[in-house]
């Protein structure tokens, strides 16, 4: 079980994704008081986005594609990448108003989580509160693109520039500065929000937008990891391309 007093667990799922829900429902440790965002009245479904469309969100976009020789770049945002952020920051919003944990764990619906994560999760909390290592964000799984750093603390380091968003451990400041960076106003793939917060992006535009701001650090060895994408498919790939 993950201790709610300590922790306010949320998942990403979307309405529809029953299976999803069902699936990682029967992962999650026995007991965990979980917040899923297929529960809250907010539009999160690419699908739904493309049809309705961007306007009546109250959201505005990054100009997000550029000439680069990565194809995550030189391509527009995806209306599931939309949705997908919007349903991480419902996550915070929501934490903030309805939550006193001290830490707020959010994993989307294909987080594959290690056995007993919920004592290990407690006892490297507590190797890092009595540790020196500042940290607002804190990792349990993740894809790593750039080297990571060592820190004093066993099992925790200091990540380099990372990519996916399905297993991650907000503090209450790094939700705080989470939700100050007007992040509705300047909508990008979450998984390139979170690392522009705690290093500097690769593209000078995201670097100029989102500023490091944060302390990062992360389970190494993790203690999440993703579904196969073959097994599962992905949500936010599997939709149009906006404006298409």
């Amino acid at each position: 079980m993950i201790d709610s007093d300590l922790i306010s667990t949320y998942v990403v799922n979307l309405p529809r994704r029953v299976d999803r829900r069902t699936w990682i429902q029967h992962r999650l440790p026995i007991g965990t008081p979980v917040t899923y965002t297929s529960d809250f009245d907010v539009t999160i479904d690419g699908h739904e986005i493309a049809r309705s469309g961007i306007a009546d969100l109250g959201i505005s976009l990054f100009d997000w594609q550029i000439h680069s020789d990565n194809p995550w770049w030189n391509r527009p945002l995806k209306y599931g990448e939309v949705g997908c952020t919007i349903a991480h920051l419902a996550c915070w919003r929501h934490a903030e108003k309805n939550s006193s944990s001290p830490y707020v764990l959010v994993l989307e619906d294909d987080a594959f989580l290690v056995p007993e994560v919920g004592s290990r999760l407690r006892e490297g909390l507590s190797r890092l509160n009595n540790s020196d290592e500042p940290f607002d964000l804190l990792y349990l799984g993740r894809y790593r693109l750039d080297p990571d750093t060592p820190t004093s603390v066993p099992g925790i380091v200091r990540p380099g520039y990372s990519h996916c968003s399905f297993a991650y451990l907000l503090t209450r400041e790094g939700l705080r500065i989470a939700l100050t960076t007007d992040l509705p106003k300047a909508i990008v793939p979450i998984d390139e929000f979170l690392p522009a917060l705690y290093a500097p992006h690769p593209r000078p535009d995201m670097r100029r937008r989102f500023p490091p701001r944060l302390a990062a650090l992360a389970f190494d060895p993790p203690l999440a990891t993703q579904r196969d994408k073959a097994d599962a498919g992905s949500d936010t790939e599997e939709s149009q391309f906006v404006g298409s």
